[in-house]
């Protein structure tokens, strides 16, 4: 009975947390074109620091995409000897600190797919990577089915991937799923759908291992091959969707 109780009021209290936070932004994809006002187009081959810094192998135009019934949808391409893709960025128009950041969105599928759903301070000109941080909400490769990755990289683990999580969801290629960061001042927790992968609570916050508590910007992309996605890659497989239902963030 006491077990009963307790497991109770567990519920209750998280509840409790879910109904004081109001949503501060959503987007819906509801017009015909990606609003512009919330929205950057980061082009090219990432070129000073080619490959994007992860060796990836697409060019990111602003034609890899459409806004359509009510969704985002980013397609990778193989064109002649190419691939592309679209990155999209709310660097500089929707900024935020702390908060549940939330994704709903079906993966793209087949070997050299990499699509994410992620975040970078804001200072990032300024102090440069990983020493702004980076809090990677979903990352999806498509050689290791069935998986949810989940990370956080700081100038503590020198940009390299400690601070993760790989999750198995069966069915996670099938339909929409939602993915989702609960960060506070004292830690994050990561969601899939409704079920807690990872928890980053360490206790030693120092500017080295937490970057956590300044404002960041949201980022949505598909990338093809790398050091993470690739080497390899199916063109068979392509053309290949990243659908992004909507995005909401709650504080």
């Amino acid at each position: 009975m006491k077990k009963i109780i307790v497991l109770l009021l567990v519920v209750q209290f998280s509840f409790a947390q879910q109904s004081t936070r109001k949503l501060v932004w959503e987007e819906n994809f509801d017009g015909k074109f990606l609003n512009e006002k919330s929205w950057n187009f980061e082009l090219g081959d990432g070129c000073p620091n080619c490959g994007w810094g992860n060796n990836e192998r697409q060019l990111y135009t602003n034609e890899n995409h459409k806004v359509a019934e009510n969704k985002l949808v980013i397609t990778a391409k193989k064109e002649g000897d190419k691939y592309t893709s679209t990155r999209l960025t709310t660097k500089g128009k929707k900024e935020f600190k702390y908060g549940r950041f939330e994704a709903r969105a079906k993966l793209p599928v087949g070997q050299g797919v990499w699509p994410a759903f992620w975040m970078l301070g804001s200072n990032i000109k300024e102090v440069g990577w990983p020493k702004c941080g980076e809090i990677d909400i979903l990352e999806y490769i498509g050689k290791e089915p069935n998986m949810v990755f989940t990370s956080l990289h700081t100038q503590d683990s020198h940009g390299n991937t400690i601070n993760t999580k790989k999750t198995r969801f069966d069915i996670i290629e099938q339909g929409f799923h939602i993915y989702a960061v609960e960060w506070t001042k004292d830690k994050m927790d990561f969601f899939v759908d409704e079920q807690l992968v990872y928890t980053f609570q360490p206790e030693n916050k120092t500017e080295a291992v937490w970057p956590f508590d300044q404002s960041f910007y949201l980022i949505v992309n598909m990338a093809i091959g790398g050091n993470f996605g690739g080497p390899e890659v199916n063109d068979t497989i392509l053309p290949q969707d990243f659908i992004i239902d909507y995005i909401k963030v709650y504080q």
